[in-house]
């Protein structure tokens, strides 16, 4: 793969997931924190979910440019991903780990509302986003 290929990936997939979390960063002010904690689970919910998802978007293109794709019509599920960064980088692992515990487990199903947890959920995906950032483009990230 040419290193333009490369950029491209990056490009598109780092676009969308930051995409992603910006919109999932619009729902989490929906949710109108007050102290220590986010009032609304709703829109708690939704931002996390909208986060994780973004943050699959990023690992997609990282894995791409790493030669990692499914196998045939394989689904992708959290042992794929986990399967697939393990072969690459463990500590990466673990952030990717937390980042599922919190934003999809915690966050999007339990609907935990501390600002903290959430927090550290959304840095984690945006390390993993920052994987993949093109070059001479800078991420928002607060």
């Amino acid at each position: 793969m040419s290193v333009h290929e490369q950029e491209e990936i990056k490009l598109k997939h780092h676009s969308e997931a930051m995409r992603y979390m910006d919109n999932a960063k619009e729902n989490l002010q929906k949710a109108q924190k007050e102290g220590k904690y986010y009032n609304d689970q709703k829109y708690v919910r939704a931002a996390c979910g909208i986060a994780y998802s973004g943050l699959l978007e990023g690992l997609d293109g990282f894995l791409k440019l790493k030669g990692i794709n499914p196998k045939g019509k394989e689904r992708k599920s959290v042992e794929y991903y986990q399967r697939s960064i393990t072969k690459i980088d463990k500590k990466m692992l673990n952030t990717f780990v937390s980042a599922y515990q919190i934003l999809h487990l915690w966050g999007y199903y339990d609907g935990v509302k501390s600002v903290n947890v959430l927090m550290e959920g959304f840095n984690n995906a945006y390390t993993l986003i920052n994987k993949i950032k093109p070059k001479n483009q800078e991420i928002n990230q607060k």
